[in-house]
Order: structure tokens, then C-alpha cells, then sequence
């Protein structure tokens, strides 16, 4: 299974990287929510709109 990610990783393929970019999207998302790092908070956004960013790039991918 591991194995299976990181070769649609290495080889561009869609499912490796729109996981990655959900998962850069939920962490960003309890960055924003948690109460009690600040640089968390400070960082939440940039990591939420990189995630979406990557998603959008990914999503022209082939399967």
C-alpha cells in the first residue's frame, strides 16, 4: 500500500496527490482550530491554501 502511494507520487498519477492535498487541507484546517499554538494558527492559512492549490493542479492529473 505504501508502496502503491509513493510510485503514483513518483509517477504523477491523480490518487497519490489529491490524497496529499486533502490531507495538507484537513491538517490546515485543525491548525486553524486548535487554541493552543499560536504559530499554528499563524501558519493555518498558508497550509489550507496550499492544499487547496495543489488539489486544483492535481485534479488535471491522469488517473
Amino acid at each position: 500500500m505504501i508502496s502503491d502511494f509513493m510510485s503514483g507520487l513518483v509517477r504523477l498519477r491523480r490518487g497519490s496527490w489529491e490524497m496529499l492535498a486533502s490531507f495538507l487541507i484537513a491538517i490546515g484546517v485543525i491548525m486553524l482550530m486548535q487554541p493552543v499554538f499560536l504559530w499554528a494558527y499563524t501558519y493555518s492559512f498558508i497550509v489550507t491554501l496550499t492544499g487547496t492549490v495543489m488539489f486544483i493542479i492535481v485534479s488535471h492529473f491522469p488517473e
